[in-house]
């Protein structure tokens, strides 16, 4: 029983790594909150955020997910999308993304949209590990506005 959860973790942080991304686990402490973006030819890239408590060393990071590339993506809303507004307090998340330096964090928890990957863009996700051991699909996979990144 206890290997399925070990495994599923090991084959996801091997998988980030040929992502070119950072791998991180943890349990959602706070959130998720919407926040504003910038607007790129008419479409709003908000995000949103939550807290989650690093299974690695124990510190709070700050999760930054591109809401574009959440499936219930509205361009014209001001809310956290599905799936990523399922995502309380006490879920347990598997990231693959790019640290960043502006505090203690992680973004580009999505989908490069087939480019190939880098340390600075990896192809990243956001997963929800499930009680059993299971891990979610990436909650960050929608490809619809890719072409805003030629």
């Amino acid at each position: 029983m206890l290997a399925l959860p070990l495994a599923a973790l090991a084959d996801g942080k091997s998988d980030c790594k040929a992502a070119a991304g950072s791998y991180l686990t943890g349990t959602v402490v706070s959130g998720p909150t919407f926040a504003y973006g910038q607007s790129l030819n008419g479409v709003e890239l908000s995000h949103t955020h939550v807290r989650l408590k690093a299974d690695q060393d124990g510190r709070s990071y700050d999760v930054a997910m591109d809401n574009v590339f959440a499936s219930g993506y509205d361009s014209a809303g001001e809310d956290v999308p599905y799936p990523l507004n399922t995502i309380q307090p006490g879920d347990r998340l598997q990231l693959c993304g790019q640290p960043y330096t502006s505090g203690v964090g992680i973004h580009w928890v999505h989908t490069n949209c087939g480019v190939k990957p880098t340390s600075r863009q990896p192809n990243g996700w956001v997963k929800k590990i499930n009680s059993d051991g299971s891990v979610s699909g990436n909650y960050e996979s929608n490809t619809e506005y890719c072409q805003l990144w030629p």
